[in-house]
């Protein structure tokens, strides 16, 4: 694998059972980029992340991170190369029970054999760089939806990993605390020299921030581009998504027989 490509995606196929989720995948995410994987629910593109991370092996195809094939990698193996990434899950799924600072620690003292005293310095700069050094005393129950998404974010950089995956980070988030997640997304990855994969159907926000942009349809890519090819896109599907439109290859109706014929059927059955 070329030194500028961190995770390959090649010919990947995955179903459950009988039901196909994704088919012939191809993607390359490039070292220090920031790529967003869009799409409608349900479309595969959480699953693309669970193939990543190893929670998932595909039907077929190859999936490499940094030169090393994921599906064929031992349970150690795989535990190794998960400290080297980050996971922000959809609405943040702090740990509830303990504190701020502890559900920042929690991987430091999971992972590693550092003194409390040093663990103590890397939780209070993982929460200075998202502004809530000041929250570490605080328990999740007391945090603002917005809050809890940044203290999962300085959880999910907690080892300074090299690759950094957001599921869905701005759902749910109101207009500023959107804004604010997704600078932190930006920045961060910039100051880590991290490469970042942001799952996300907030499109004008993404765009915003991200380098590159796949759209999986039906489980395949369907376009592909830089933000500016993406807003330019003459493309049916994508310029339906990005621009929320309510009908186009995406329907607003569920297939049903023309009304008007309903309704003449309906009144000869009266």
């Amino acid at each position: 694998m070329p030194a500028e490509c961190l995770v390959r995606i090649t010919d990947v196929n995955f179903a459950y059972d009988d039901r196909a989720i994704l088919k012939g995948v191809d993607m390359e995410i490039p070292r220090g980029k920031l790529i967003a994987i869009m799409g409608n629910s349900g479309c595969g593109k959480t699953t693309l992340l669970r193939l990543i991370g190893g929670q998932l092996k595909p039907t077929s195809g190859e999936i490499l991170v940094d030169g090393q094939s994921v599906p064929r990698m031992t349970h150690d193996e795989l535990y190794a190369m998960r400290r080297r990434m980050g996971m922000l899950f959809q609405f943040g799924a702090l740990f509830t029970d303990i504190s701020v600072y502890d559900n920042v620690a929690y991987l430091m003292r999971e992972h590693t054999n550092l003194s409390e005293e040093l663990i103590q310095d890397m939780v209070l700069m993982k929460l200075n760089a998202v502004g809530l050094r000041g929250a570490h005393h605080l328990m999740p129950a007391e945090l603002s939806g917005g809050m809890a998404r940044r203290v999962a974010l300085a959880r999910a950089i907690a080892l300074d990993p090299m690759l950094i995956m957001y599921d869905e980070p701005f759902a749910g988030l109101d207009p500023i605390s959107m804004g604010v997640i997704g600078q932190l997304v930006r920045k961060l990855n910039d100051a880590l020299g991290a490469t970042t994969l942001l799952v996300t159907h907030d499109v004008q926000e993404a765009l915003l921030i991200v380098d590159y942009v796949y759209f999986v349809s039906d489980g395949q890519i369907v376009a592909q581009g830089t933000p500016d090819e993406i807003r330019a896109s003459t493309d049916p599907f994508v310029h339906q998504f990005v621009f929320g439109e309510a009908d186009g290859p995406v329907r607003f109706h569920y297939p049903a027989p023309p009304f008007g014929e309903e309704l003449t059927r309906r009144a000869a059955h009266a």
